[in-house]
């Protein structure tokens, strides 16, 4: 069956089967005006981040979006450790996707003989950026090339990446770029750090594993649900010394950074455009079984 989608920031009150929200408190507002007006028609809550890791835990909007919605998604397994037993008997997982992305051939080595290593995240405090910051000092100029991609959402953390670049002849911060741009560069990279205190499910993690880039990431549970539990390159949150360490490790030991690349690549498959496809139609079909269409 074939469906026709509407996407707007906020519900219009228009006639519709169905509803599909993204974010428990962002989306509280039109979830409660749809089953209000529409009582009856199934809806679909998307737990994308932030309200899943904060704001069901703190917001009466946010938690009366959980009750109110016929189904709940999540992005990673181990968000489902974040619901109650109720509300996880709703939920499910579908991982977001993105196609694979390999460097031109012409462009294949930017850095020829070093490790490339890159941050992909804006300038906010979620992202943490200073950790990545705090780590470029203690890695080796001689054998790394430390990039950063991310728009300045917060003036004084642009400040840091200023002085850092600045000062560190091997840290480049190259502003926002483009999507297309972007995924070019971290293809052409060895290694993505992410730093965030907080994630649902990140999609550069997607795009890094399903373009063969491995992956050190902060030990939280958005990042382990999209990793697994027993991957080999977490490091606490804040520890900028043992980010460098494995950044480090990760330059001079090839049996290190070809486990990370391997358990990366054991989890491509989760992330493929297809699975992801499907499983959103199978849930659309499933929450309109049964119901009288419009």
């Amino acid at each position: 069956m074939d469906y026709l989608i509407d996407i707007q920031q906020r519900w219009n009150g228009n006639r519709c089967d169905a509803m599909i929200a993204l974010h428990a408190r962002r989306s509280a507002a039109s979830l409660a005006d749809f089953h209000s007006r529409l009582p009856g028609r199934p809806s679909v809550l998307v737990l994308t981040g932030t309200d899943l890791y904060r704001d069901i835990h703190c917001d009466d909007d946010a938690r009366r979006s959980l009750q109110l919605a016929s189904r709940l998604v999540l992005l990673q397994e181990a968000g489902l450790q974040e619901l109650d037993a109720p509300l996880r008997a709703k939920a499910c997982v579908i991982y977001q996707s993105a196609p694979a992305t390999v460097p031109p051939a012409e462009n294949a080595a930017p850095d020829a003989g070093l490790m490339r290593v890159i941050m992909i995240g804006h300038l906010r405090d979620e992202k943490d950026p200073l950790t990545y910051l705090r780590a470029v000092p203690l890695v080796d100029p001689a054998r790394t090339r430390m990039l950063h991609i991310g728009g300045a959402l917060d003036p004084e953390l642009a400040e840091h990446a200023q002085a850092a670049q600045r000062s560190l002849a091997h840290y480049r911060w190259l502003g926002g770029l483009p999507h297309e741009a972007t995924r070019r560069e971290l293809a052409q990279s060895d290694l993505l750090v992410l730093t965030s205190r907080m994630e649902g499910g990140a999609n550069v993690i997607i795009e890094a594993v399903t373009s063969g880039v491995p992956v050190l990431a902060t030990d939280i549970p958005g990042n382990r649900g999209m990793l697994g539990a027993d991957y080999a390159g977490y490091f606490p949150v804040g520890k900028h010394d043992v980010l460098a360490a494995m950044i480090t490790r990760c330059a001079g030991d090839p049996l290190y950074l070809g486990r990370l690349k391997e358990q990366c690549a054991r989890r491509a498959p989760l992330f493929s455009p297809g699975q992801e496809q499907a499983s959103v139609r199978r849930l659309v079909q499933d929450l309109l079984a049964n119901q009288p269409l419009s």
